[in-house]
């Protein structure tokens, strides 16, 4: 598959497409998208590889690419056919590289932003994303959310234990939109007490899909000091007045576990190995 990144024209690609951005210099795991995770049969790929795989699995959706700023990772994508695109180093966030796309993407529609550390998200959690937004012309930025199971409960209460910035949860209004995202384990639930029906907790996946008129918004807002604080990039849609609607999905009897940490690697190996991913 050609390389975008080396061609300046924009794409013909229409419709609903998938991006999943990656940068080499993260500050808690550099050189993260290239790191090596060992799959149930002993071989092993690159984190990148993993995700644009489980990105690919998901119907509905008319392209995968990935959006970076590094050359090492448009090699990487080059060497398993995947489809690139390069964007500014000086984007601060995800959603301001999937935003620095919409150049290239002229015709697309609905952009999804395809976490490249979760390669445990399922591809039904992305079909549902777009099809809630299809059916909701009106709702502009949606994400997706899980309700804790007590072990995924048990790996946040560690993090947390250890001052490890781990997941991040979500609380909801009636409309069931984010009423505030934080890398606290929210809401408060006394020590002992897991999460419930009545108390739920609902962990954040970093899986969001927007309409193009979003993305301008978010840019033109610029970064807020609460994005900055807790390290969230979508709570700059909550300051500026941008509803994300929040879609809470069941677990898919293993723990999402997102590779955040250098320490998330052998967990994550161990959900690929229960789970029997090739």
């Amino acid at each position: 598959m050609t390389n975008a990144s080396q061609d300046p024209r924009p794409l013909s690609l229409t419709g609903a497409v998938i991006i999943i951005p990656a940068r080499h210099g993260s500050s808690r795991f550099p050189g993260k998208p290239l790191f090596e995770i060992r799959g149930p049969d002993g071989s092993s790929r690159p984190l990148i590889r993993w995700s644009y795989d489980a990105a690919s699995a998901v119907q509905g959706a008319d392209n995968v690419i990935v959006a970076t700023d590094d050359d090492r990772i448009v090699e990487a994508v080059d060497q398993f056919g995947g489809l690139s695109l390069m964007t500014p180093e000086s984007c601060a966030n995800g959603t301001e590289r999937v935003a620095a796309c919409l150049d290239q993407l002229p015709n697309a529609d609905l952009l999804v932003n395809f976490q490249g550390d979760a390669l445990l998200t399922p591809p039904s959690f992305v079909e549902a994303l777009i099809a809630h937004m299809r059916a909701n012309p009106d709702v502009q930025v949606a994400t997706i959310a899980v309700r804790c199971s007590p072990a995924t409960f048990r790996h946040l209460a560690e993090d947390a234990a250890q001052g490890r910035v781990g997941g991040t949860t979500v609380v909801l209004n009636a409309r069931n939109e984010a009423l505030y995202f934080s890398k606290r384990i929210l809401p408060y639930l006394p020590e002992g007490r897991a999460p419930d029906a009545e108390s739920p907790v609902l962990l954040h996946l970093g899986l969001y899909a927007y309409r193009r008129a979003a993305l301008e918004r978010y840019v033109a807002t610029g970064q807020t000091m609460l994005e900055a604080v807790e390290g969230l990039e979508q709570l700059r849609f909550l300051y500026a007045g941008v509803p994300v609607s929040v879609l809470a999905m069941e677990e898919r009897g293993y723990p999402i576990v997102e590779v955040n940490n250098p320490s998330d690697v052998s967990i994550v190996e161990d959900i690929l190995g229960r789970r029997g991913t090739p």
